[in-house]
């Protein structure tokens, strides 16, 4: 049975899934800009892309950046995301470098939580897992598959190993080739939720034949997704306002009056 996770007051893993809104621009003055405007809507989530940063190499000033972020964003929990080009980010960087860039930013206190790719990872996947919950950070375990989509018992074997390793909630997003692929995300998701997870999860279909994945959470147990104001940060994402209409229709048609 999943355990539902409690952010600065936003609790994920029950209802309606929560939206995470992502921050892509390239200069430190454009993110504090775009921060101050999603500091006025309704959102549960912002993450912040430091891979379309332009300094995002040079730690102290990702760290700078992060701080001014937090300040412009209030009580709105932050994630931190880092995503490598192996997993479909805009730049490469080493992996003793990621790490550090990690941890740095759970250490910092300015982010509630961090994505670790987990299988870009290996062996260090855990490390920082751990050191980022001692920091006093959460984790998104995640993988990223730009080109494919898996058979459904390996995505639901990516799942459980990203529960396993300890992450807080685990997550996959896979790219579709045909329909088939969006109901094989689908069907893997709904099996994670029902069989074996004891976290919430977060799954996705990414590109525009993904759309169904991206509303349809509450229904086969993804809890959070994606929406944008302004910059995507994955192929198939949808404007906030749009989502979250369909979000509310969906719960209000399974019957749940939370």
């Amino acid at each position: 049975m999943i355990q539902p996770l409690t952010i600065r007051g936003v609790t994920i893993g029950e209802g309606i899934p929560k939206v995470i809104v992502p921050i892509v621009e390239t200069s430190r003055e454009a993110i504090l800009k775009k921060a101050e405007e999603l500091s006025s809507l309704d959102i549960q989530m912002v993450e912040w892309r430091a891979d379309f940063y332009e300094d995002s190499l040079c730690e102290a000033e990702t760290l700078r950046t992060l701080a001014g972020l937090r300040k412009q964003l209030g009580g709105i929990p932050l994630l931190f995301t880092f995503r490598t080009a192996q997993e479909g980010g805009v730049r490469p960087i080493d992996p003793d470098a990621y790490a550090s860039l990690n941890g740095a930013v759970a250490s910092s206190g300015d982010a509630d939580v961090v994505d670790v790719e987990v299988f870009s990872g290996g062996e260090r996947a855990k490390e920082s897992i751990d050191a980022i919950h001692a920091a006093g950070a959460f984790v998104i375990g995640s993988n990223h598959d730009h080109h494919a989509t898996p058979d459904r018992e390996e995505l639901v074997s990516r799942l459980r190993r990203i529960q396993q390793l300890g992450a807080d909630i685990a997550k996959v997003a896979v790219m579709p080739q045909s329909k088939a692929d969006v109901l094989t995300l689908l069907a893997a998701t709904l099996e994670m939720y029902e069989n074996y997870a004891d976290r919430p999860i977060i799954t996705m279909s990414m590109a525009p034949m993904g759309v169904l994945s991206r509303i349809s959470g509450e229904i086969f147990g993804s809890s959070m997704t994606f929406g944008t104001v302004g910059g995507l940060s994955a192929p198939g994402q949808i404007p906030i306002g749009e989502l979250q209409s369909c979000l509310r229709i969906l719960h209000g048609a399974s019957g749940d009056t939370d």
